[in-house]
């Protein structure tokens, strides 16, 4: 293990076409670092499609805004026929998809309601996996991970890349397994469930790595963030029924629907909120003793989210949909799920818009969380050095996110 660092940490959550916003802000932060920056991040950590951005950005880590770049012309050009085949016989009817599934039961036929091959081209294309562990050996990267879930064992399981000082972490419900990352671990992360296949790694089949996520943050603390830039992506609003109005049994689509917003609903803001007053409770602490027997350490914490409600841009961009997938999102009657698919250019291009603007809105925090610390002096410093002499595993000094 080296000498304790300050280490900076992005975490960027899933989504489906939302990941759009996060290339906004990212931009945004491109433009304010030096011209010529690496990837200023030690620590990269995503979900979903999160984790397509974050494993772009980690394969790019030379030049960040390289990586900046390629993803902005990916999702500037974006359109379904790229992530989905449109003409691979798509079930439009929810019920026609329940009555397949009863038929393919048993027969171990992958069963879902798109074909994302096109996914796996165009992931293929714009990420080479093998650059990741070149970054890493370079210097312009210390770990990446991606996150799944586990369809058998019904974990959270982050797979990650790093230096060979990183250890393997165990949680309730969730796990952190070192790997070589390849675009299966891509592909698994952002499979929505029912709507894209399953991916099968070694003994288990997994999917999008959104569902039962509850703690984003803490693949990039496990792996050794000091500090976390996290940018997501949530949508969540309630909608309550009109008083007068009279209310109507829900379709197989609508079941559905509401299946994939339970699953999507967007954790990191919570997750955010529990580490502020971890680092509101640590401040309170005043000995090495201390801090070790609570297995936790400060981090310092910066967010960007959207200032605009997701769901109520997705619906104005409906029609913007092929007419087979209009027909399914207007009768699960969602917006989440609407923002999820919308993989088409005009939505896409407002999210990042948005994410630059969002961004830009915190240029003097985002300045502040790059600019260098001072030496650390004093009781903060014993403590840290204490830290680094440890023998207990790197794991285990982490925080228990």
């Amino acid at each position: 293990m080296k000498a304790m660092q300050d280490r900076k940490g992005l975490v960027l959550s899933g989504g489906g076409a939302r990941a759009s916003y996060q290339v906004g802000a990212l931009r945004a932060i491109a433009q304010l670092l030096p011209k010529d920056s690496p990837n200023p991040f030690q620590i990269i950590a995503g979900t979903s499609a999160g984790a397509l951005n974050a494993a772009s950005i980690a394969s790019h880590a030379q030049r960040l805004r390289t990586a900046v770049r390629t993803l902005e012309y990916v999702w500037r050009n974006i359109d379904s026929s790229q992530v989905y085949r449109l003409d691979s016989g798509l079930i439009t009817s929810a019920s026609q998809w329940v009555f397949s599934f009863l038929a393919n039961r048993g027969k171990g036929t992958q069963t879902s309601l798109l074909d994302n091959t096109p996914l796996e081209h165009l992931l293929n294309s714009v990420i080479k996996c093998d650059r990741i562990q070149r970054n890493i050996d370079n210097g312009h990267l210390e770990a990446l991970a991606v996150t799944t879930s586990g369809y058998t064992s019904g974990e959270s399981v982050s797979f990650f890349q790093a230096e060979a000082d990183r250890a393997n972490w165990r949680r309730p419900h969730r796990v952190g397994i070192r790997t070589q990352l390849t675009l299966q671990h891509l592909l698994a992360s952002t499979a929505i469930p029912t709507l894209f296949p399953a991916v099968r790694i070694n003994r288990e089949y997994f999917g999008d790595g959104a569902i039962r996520e509850l703690a984003p943050l803490s693949p990039a603390i496990h792996l050794g963030a000091d500090r976390i830039l996290a940018i997501g992506v949530s949508a969540n609003s309630a909608v309550r029924p009109d008083k007068d109005s009279e209310p109507v049994h829900p379709s197989l689509a609508q079941i559905l629907a509401h299946i994939l917003n339970s699953a999507f609903v967007d954790t990191l803001p919570s997750d955010m909120e529990t580490l502020r007053r971890i680092n509101t409770l640590l401040a309170q602490v005043n000995s090495a003793e201390a801090q070790e027997s609570t297995g936790m350490r400060h981090v310092d914490l910066l967010g960007i989210a959207p200032s605009q409600n997701l769901n109520i841009i997705a619906a104005e961009h409906v029609d913007d949909l092929p007419k087979t997938m209009k027909i399914f999102a207007r009768d699960a009657g969602s917006s989440t799920v609407l923002s999820l698919l919308l993989f088409e250019k005009a939505y896409c291009q407002r999210l990042m818009t948005l994410g630059y603007e969002d961004a830009m809105e915190k240029e003097t925090q985002i300045l502040e969380f790059f600019r260098p610390r001072p030496p650390q002096s004093g009781l903060l410093e014993r403590i840290r050095d204490w830290g680094a002499s440890t023998v207990r595993p790197f794991s285990q000094r982490r925080l228990s996110s």
